[in-house]
């Protein structure tokens, strides 16, 4: 063989090897990525040559595949829809989209999973026609019926978990829409239909339990704060701060007020317990500032405040502000305003860890994927996100927050020979804008089975004079009574 001969010999093993190696690492290590990338088409049309896998609430299909008399061969039914559409979302390759367990779980539905490659290989041996695995999510039917009932035409969401294990047991959001009409054949129909929907002042493609243009929590962050002052070992329940009608915010001419505009309760001081269970500002924002950020950020986050999740629909991170923030940026943040941010699913997350203990658990909205055969392909286990504060300091907050319900701001979330925990929110906006509205508790206190968070914008509908406690919170009690009765 010649010198040259060979040169090239080896310069075409090398193209071979490289083209090799590329199209293995295309097709094997990036294979998962490019298939769950929402802009590859090619994996939308895919998905609609197989009979699609249902997604199964308990005994319930809330989404199926049904033939279709077009070039797709199927097309996704969904029942209950605008109930279970922020779960479900939808599919379809006219818009060339997908959302909510539809997009997230697209590979499992479709029949592309690598855990679904054996039964692939099986099926193509043996003839049978492929499809896709069904998705068993952990919602519960009967309480997310409650749920979404008790919430009605308010906007707002809704949202219930198992405090020990993260499991979701309800979520629904409102104003909600219908995606049996994203998922037609036709295409005007369709893309006016989605139009439509986006155009919608109300945004009602949003799931406002995890997503769209959060809103402060108002007085439910205090649970943070109060978290935060047990941690550091320099407070208790009786620790005191002064107690005035009106506080100027530190460095600053600008004054707050308790939300009745009076002190909070009799006398010059007042301690954080009485605080926490009148739901007053000014001592809250005082212990703020004596806690200072670091201490208040760090705290939250071990709530999840800064982090993704992906349950696995990806939840948009709550916010507790970083960088240097001015004592009276700090302030603001004691009650839940200013720049801190957080979806219902964050602030339900706060009251599971404090109803477990204080181990915050990883929320999550799946169980198992299982085979058409009905082998199970796939189990979702239960993690810990991590400890947010000790246990003793965990059953001290409980106590606070069964005396918010039992004698203080929460009452409307009183159920008759139980213990609820809880603590309402009212967060304020522009001057004159409506209030958002929260409530999160926990009950059974001694042995919680059930953590709700509820959120209502536009003042359920009354602007500035609804309340949390007369609108938010009987919402949650209605959920707990349904779980309680069970």
């Amino acid at each position: 063989m010649t010198k040259e001969l060979r040169r090239l010999s080896f310069i075409m093993l090398a193209m071979f090897i490289a083209l090799f190696g590329a199209t293995s690492w295309i097709q094997v290590v990036q294979a998962g990525d490019l298939g769950e990338n929402p802009h590859n088409k090619r994996a939308l049309y895919d998905s609609f040559e197989v009979q699609r896998g249902s997604i199964i609430a308990g005994d319930e299909v809330i989404a199926t595949s049904v033939p279709s008399d077009d070039i797709y061969s199927w097309q996704r039914q969904y029942a209950d829809a605008t109930m279970w559409a922020p779960v479900t979302g939808f599919i379809n390759p006219l818009l060339q989209s997908a959302t909510g367990l539809e997009r997230a779980m697209n590979r499992e539905l479709s029949g592309t999973a690598s855990s679904q490659f054996l039964a692939g290989i099986e099926r193509i041996i043996t003839g049978q026609p492929a499809r896709g695995s069904n998705v068993l999510v952990t919602l519960d039917p009967a309480l997310q019926k409650v749920a979404f009932d008790a919430l009605g035409d308010d906007e707002g969401a809704v949202v219930a978990m198992e405090p020990k294990t993260g499991r979701i047991l309800a979520m629904v959001t409102s104003p909600s829409y219908d995606p049996n009409t994203l998922a037609v054949h036709n295409a005007a129909q369709v893309n006016a239909t989605y139009d439509e929907l986006v155009a919608n002042a109300l945004n009602p493609l949003w799931n406002r339990a995890i997503e769209g243009n959060l809103n402060p929590p108002g007085s439910t962050f205090k649970l943070v704060v109060t978290s935060a002052a047990l941690s550091s070992g320099k407070f208790t329940p009786d620790s005191t701060f002064p107690n005035p009608a009106r506080y100027t915010l530190p460095g600053t001419s600008t004054s707050i007020s308790n939300f009745d505009g009076g002190t909070c309760g009799a006398g010059d001081e007042v301690t954080i317990a009485t605080a926490l269970r009148l739901s007053c500002n000014i001592p809250m924002a005082q212990l703020a500032v004596a806690l200072g950020e670091d201490a208040i950020r760090t705290e939250a986050e071990k709530y999840g405040f800064n982090s993704g999740f992906d349950i696995p629909l990806a939840v948009t991170p709550s916010v507790y502000p970083t960088g240097q923030l001015s004592d009276d940026k700090v302030a603001l943040t004691g009650f839940g305003q200013g720049d801190v941010q957080a979806t219902p699913l964050q602030i339900a997350m706060v009251a599971a860890g404090i109803a477990n203990d204080g181990v915050v658990m990883n929320p999550r909205l799946v169980d198992r994927v299982v085979a058409p055969d009905l082998t199970v392909q796939q189990t979702f286990e239960d993690s810990e996100f991590g400890r947010a504060l000790s246990t003793a300091d965990a059953a001290t907050m409980t106590s606070l927050m069964v005396a918010n319900v039992s004698d203080g701001a929460a009452s409307g979330a009183r159920i008759d020979g139980v213990d609820v925990a809880g603590k309402t929110g009212t967060a304020e906006h522009g001057p004159s804008d409506p209030y958002t509205l929260w409530f999160t508790g926990f009950a059974p206190a001694d042995d919680p089975q059930v953590v709700v968070a509820v959120m209502v914008e536009n003042g359920g509908g009354l602007g500035q004079h609804g309340t949390s406690n007369g609108i938010a919170a009987p919402i949650a009690k209605k959920v707990i009574e349904a779980v309680l009765s069970r």
